[in-house]
């Protein structure tokens, strides 16, 4: 599959990497998040998915023991027609632990070129009908969280 990118003024390049099906996006601006506050980093390219994918963006593995920072909204949904010239993405976040002082201010730097996050794309969900009904006729489970426990 091939996806046309736009990049904007001094954004690192992406490529997939070599081990995993994710792409790693890129910080495009000098920051510093107070810790206790939100900021939205722009990631630097606007992509023009094909029609019938989305995009799933989320943090690295170490993105928050490096900068103290989560994800806002867990994971990022990027449909296909968020396809404009101007529709740059860009990563929520908020700064739940400091590691940096900025004029005796805690908080983060992220750095333009810093690797904060990654994405995938995946197929859409297919047309479903959702058809109401009494009961499954089925086994319960036991409810949330009662998978691996003895």
């Amino acid at each position: 599959m091939e996806i046309r990118i736009k990049y904007f003024e001094g954004a690192v390049r992406l490529k997939k990497i070599a081990k995993g099906n994710w792409i790693d996006v890129y910080a495009n601006k000098d920051m510093f998040i107070k810790e206790g506050e939100r900021a939205m980093i722009p990631l630097g390219f606007a992509l023009e998915l094909p029609k019938g994918y989305e995009a799933h963006l989320a943090p690295r593995s170490s993105t928050f023991k490096t900068w103290g920072i989560i994800q806002t909204n867990s994971v990022g949904v990027v449909d296909d027609t968020y396809i404009g010239d101007n529709d740059q993405w860009h990563m929520p976040v908020f700064c739940l632990q400091g590691k940096d002082l900025n004029e005796d201010v805690k908080g983060t730097f992220i750095k333009s070129g810093d690797k904060i996050g990654q994405f995938r794309t995946m197929e859409v969900m297919g047309d479903i009908e959702l058809l109401e009904v009494d009961s499954f006729g089925n086994e319960d489970r036991g409810g949330f969280g009662t998978t691996g426990k003895k």
